[in-house]
């Protein structure tokens, strides 16, 4: 089962009703058990939404940090442009104040990138910790299911046994009553 084809919610575990039966479940202990099951589900929800929230607020600080980037870099544009037009008045006062420039967009650049490159890495390990999160999760429930399936099975078995020896019984009362007759 894929993970499109099948969502779960808290609403789906507590609206569930089950079939009563002669020899069914106790009531109190499944409508317990899906409350917990909701209550998780509800938890697991708001927590894969902060996660949401927090990995939007960094790609939006990394976006801020790339558009800074570019800022810079069309300031050193305009920076060198000025240079060219500025030459003939202001020679050494010019690569001084470049050379300035240069360097702090350069320490400014290298910085971004660093902080770049972090919250990337930053959001990878996220990223990877929610999918390792998420397969967990979903073997938990596999596990559930396999051994749900199992009780069942052998629920139906009891039943069919319970079955044949009540035609047994009746089989030998009938024969024992065909008996006292003669």
């Amino acid at each position: 089962m894929t993970e499109d084809a099948f969502h779960l919610t808290s609403h789906d575990v507590r609206a569930q009703e089950f079939q009563r039966s002669l020899r069914g479940y106790d009531t109190t202990q499944v409508d317990e058990f899906k409350q917990r099951m909701a209550e998780e589900i509800d938890r697991l929800v708001r927590d894969r939404v902060q996660l949401d929230e927090r990995v939007k607020g960094m790609s939006e600080q990394l976006r801020s940090y790339r558009d800074r980037e570019r800022a810079m870099n069309d300031a050193l544009v305009s920076a060198q442009q000025l240079r060219s037009e500025a030459q003939t008045q202001a020679d050494r006062e010019r690569e001084v104040t470049l050379r300035e420039a240069e360097t702090q967009a350069e320490r400014i650049l290298m910085e971004a990138r660093a902080e770049a490159e972090r919250l990337l890495l930053q959001a990878r390990t996220d990223e990877q910790r929610l999918l390792q999160g998420n397969e967990m999760v979903r073997r938990q429930f596999m596990g559930y299911l396999a051994s749900f399936r199992q009780m069942l099975e052998r629920q139906l078995h009891e039943v069919e046994a319970l079955g044949v020896e009540s035609a047994n019984a009746s089989d030998h009362a009938s024969e024992q009553a065909y008996h006292r007759q003669r």
